[in-house]
């Protein structure tokens, strides 16, 4: 039992395919770091929750845990409902050092890899 984890946390879709890129990402994470818990969680339509992959990880032990918002743009619920859910889970797993990290949509380098690999594919 690894005492870190890692959550992906993502929207989530009635469409259960909709998740399939986020297993990858998830799988590799795990591949690469066979000693960290990779976990995933949705915020509607899928589970398991945030609420249920915390409680998952820290019945497997992990102390620390790393949230990694899956959402490339800033709405309500990145700047409403994380925030209460994180709230929550603090308050319900006070001996978690739980980290949030910016959304992916909030990262300069994946912005580049994005509009870098649009320029490799659409111009010629």
């Amino acid at each position: 039992m690894s005492s870190q984890a890692i959550i992906l946390f993502a929207h989530g879709a009635r469409d259960p395919e909709w998740a399939a890129p986020f297993g990858i990402i998830q799988r590799q994470l795990q591949a690469a770091r066979p000693d960290v818990q990779v976990e995933l969680a949705f915020q509607d339509f899928m589970r398991p929750t945030l609420d249920e992959a915390v409680a998952q990880s820290a019945a497997r032990g992990a102390r620390r845990i790393v949230l990694v918002p899956l959402f490339m743009a800033q709405g309500g619920h990145l700047k409403q409902d994380l925030p209460l859910l994180v709230g929550k889970i603090r308050e319900q797993h006070p001996q978690i050092e739980l980290q949030v990290m910016p959304a992916i949509g909030d990262v300069p380098e994946i912005l580049q890899a994005i509009t870098d690999w649009v320029l490799r594919g659409a111009v010629a």
